[in-house]
C-alpha cells in the first residue's frame, strides 16, 4: 500500500450516494485507461471504500451492493476509479506536475541528440532550458510517455534536436573482459560480439543516443579507460572514439 501522502481520491457519485477511494494518481490514469498491469493493493491507501475518505465514513452496505452488486472493496475501488473522477488538490496537482516534468526531461535527455553538432548528446540542464522558452506545459494528468512528441514539437524551434539511436563496437582487453563485458552488455542491445584469441571481448550494442556519454564512463570504468570504441554509422562511415 502507499501512504495517505501520496494518494489521491477517485470519487463516483451514484444512486444519491458518493463513493471514494485513495489511490495513486498515476496508478488512477492507468486505471481509467485500461492500462493497469500491478497489483491494486501496492497502488492503494486503504483497502476500502468510503462515502467521504476524508472523514473516514463508509456508505451503507447495502449501497454498495446496490450500485456495484458487491460489497468486496476490492472488486469496487478500480470500478469507483473507472466510473468516477480523480479529485486532486492544488498541492498534489502542483507536485505532479513537478514529477511528470522530471521524469519527461529524462526521458528527452536519454533519447536525443544535437544533429548540429555530430549528433552529441544535449546535457538534461539544455533540454529544461529549451523547455522554459516554449509554451509547452507538462499535464500532469497524462503520462508522459504521451506528452513526448508535444515537447520535441515545442523544442524543435528553440534548438536542433532529434531522437536517435547509436550503435558502438567496443573492444575490451582480456585483464578486464570477464566483467567489464557483464556491464557493458546490460546497457542497451548488444547486436553481436565475440571472444578473441588473446581472451579480449568484442561487443557490438545499440542504445539511446542520449546516453552515449554515460555508456563510455560506464566502459571506462570498468576497463581502466584500456578499452577502444568505435561509433558506427555504416559500413563506410565508422567515426572512432577512445
Amino acid at each position: 500500500m502507499i501512504s495517505l501522502d501520496e494518494a489521491v481520491t477517485a470519487r463516483l457519485e451514484s444512486h444519491g450516494q458518493r463513493f471514494e477511494v485513495l489511490v495513486d494518481p498515476d496508478a488512477a490514469l492507468a486505471i481509467k485507461r485500461d492500462d493497469f498491469d500491478d497489483d491494486l493493493e501496492d497502488v492503494i491507501a486503504a483497502e476500502d471504500v468510503f462515502e467521504d475518505a476524508s472523514r473516514g465514513d463508509r456508505p451503507p452496505e447495502n449501497m454498495l451492493e446496490e450500485v456495484f452488486d458487491t460489497t468486496e472493496p476490492m472488486a469496487i475501488i478500480p470500478e469507483v476509479i473507472k466510473r468516477g473522477e480523480i479529485q486532486i488538490t492544488a498541492d498534489q496537482r502542483r507536485e505532479m506536475q513537478e514529477q511528470k516534468h522530471k521524469q519527461l526531461i529524462q526521458r528527452i535527455t536519454r533519447n536525443a541528440v544535437n544533429p548540429q553538432m555530430d549528433d552529441a548528446p544535449h546535457p538534461p540542464e539544455r533540454i529544461e532550458s529549451a523547455l522554459e522558452e516554449t509554451d509547452f506545459r507538462v499535464d500532469p494528468m497524462e503520462p508522459v510517455e504521451a506528452q513526448v512528441d508535444d515537447a520535441l514539437d515545442a523544442l524543435r524551434p528553440v534548438i536542433p534536436i532529434r531522437f536517435d539511436e547509436v550503435t558502438v563496437a567496443v573492444q575490451v582487453p582480456a585483464d578486464y573482459a570477464g566483467s567489464a563485458q557483464a556491464q557493458i552488455r546490460q546497457f542497451g542491445d548488444l547486436e553481436r560480439e565475440e571472444w578473441q584469441s588473446d581472451g579480449s571481448w568484442v561487443g557490438v550494442m545499440t542504445f539511446p543516443a542520449g546516453l552515449q556519454n554515460d555508456f563510455y564512463d560506464v566502459v571506462n570504468e570498468h576497463t581502466s579507460g584500456e578499452a577502444e570504441t568505435q561509433i558506427i554509422k555504416d559500413e563506410d562511415d565508422i567515426s572512432t572514439r577512445g
